[in-house]
């Protein structure tokens, strides 16, 4: 890549971030009109975690922010990124400019994969927030029963390994400092394991503020890793859902107008996953993303816990709810996660960049 052509490439990546989240900015109030119109949230305040035991703590820390504030804010961010994607690409197919041409991402080689994924996993968490805020289904929170929606974010992961696998021909990862490690048939079940892994991270989306900044480093870290490597496309894409997110968290900051939930949390875990494996980075996910990875250790922690001990080793989890539990306010957590994510994302960025 000259210098011109990485000038021409940031401006396209960076241009393309800025109509995100101008784009989301400007249609946010007409979404937030309908939202509250039509109370777009949850009728009652969970008091009963996953496992079946009571949570009276966490039922007096969110009882006025659960049952007043809507939830699917996260429709800004996907359906931003994909009207950004389609005007883009319907522009340039028909004015055959050289400009729209080279603004256009998606691509059959970088973007289609992490798009498809993003759409399909998106329409889940729509129908799941939906189903809760009209009260629907058995479970603990209303919604889609967690079974029916890890089967199908299976099923999104098992169709992605196997594009991965039998299309791009992908065998190995790379190992920063090592080289590249075959595995074979093992790519299979390691990019679905790590789906379902960043899927069960989805419970980062707990306070105002946190999930938006935690997965904007992340897109941040990954869109980086993909520029460097030549990926444009792929790095257009992450702009440009990073442009969103940042547009979400603008009225996402406390007091929050509008929650992720579902509706955008569970698009951006699935598409994530396969930034990381598109961009042959996946190895430093749990540093990029450490903050998701702990949420998830401290919601398995607690649950082991409960079963072979029969006690909490934390107040409530995942592990945000334990520091608000102790006394510190939700912005202070916030803010705090995400100065950790921010360094994270780098030192993850930069570890993945070694040798390359």
């Amino acid at each position: 890549m000259t210098e011109f052509d990485a000038v021409v490439n940031a401006i396209k990546v960076f241009g393309l971030l800025a109509a995100s989240f101008i784009v989301a900015v400007l249609w946010t109030p007409l979404l937030t009109k309908y939202l509250y119109k039509y109370r777009m949230w949850r009728k009652a305040v969970r008091t009963v975690s996953p496992d079946g035991t009571k949570t009276p703590l966490f039922a007096a820390l969110h009882k006025d922010r659960e049952t007043r504030v809507p939830r699917l804010g996260g429709v800004l961010i996907w359906v931003s990124t994909l009207a950004i994607a389609a005007v883009v690409w319907v522009i340039a197919h028909l004015t055959q400019s050289s400009f729209w041409d080279k603004a256009n991402f998606i691509s059959r080689n970088q973007t289609w994969l992490p798009l498809s994924t993003f759409l399909a996993a998106s329409l889940l968490g729509l129908a799941d927030d939906l189903s809760q805020v009209w009260g629907k289904g058995a479970y603990v929170a209303r919604g889609i029963k967690f079974r029916h929606r890890l089967l199908i974010v299976f099923l999104i992961a098992l169709a992605g390994a196997w594009w991965f696998y039998f299309k791009l021909d992908w065998r190995t990862i790379y190992i920063p400092g090592y080289g590249d490690l075959y595995l074979g048939l093992w790519y299979i079940p390691l990019f679905i394991g790590v789906m379902i892994v960043l899927f069960s991270s989805s419970i980062v989306d707990g306070i105002d503020g946190l999930a938006g900044g935690v997965f904007g480093a992340a897109f941040a870290a990954y869109g980086g890793i993909a520029f460097f490597r030549g990926q444009i496309d792929l790095a257009a894409f992450a702009g440009v859902v990073l442009g969103a997110i940042l547009a979400f968290l603008w009225f996402n900051i406390p007091p929050a107008r509008f929650y992720m939930g579902e509706s955008g949390i569970i698009g951006l875990t699935t598409s994530l996953t396969v930034i990381a494996f598109l961009t042959d980075s996946v190895i430093v996910l749990p540093v990029v993303g450490a903050i998701l990875m702990v949420e998830v250790a401290s919601n398995m922690i607690q649950f082991a816990s409960k079963r072979l001990r029969g006690k909490k080793v934390f107040l409530i989890a995942p592990i945000h709810h334990h520091f608000e539990a102790i006394g510190w306010p939700p912005h202070k957590v916030t803010m705090r996660f995400w100065v950790i994510s921010v360094v994270s994302a780098i030192l993850g960025m930069a570890i993945a960049l070694v040798g390359r």
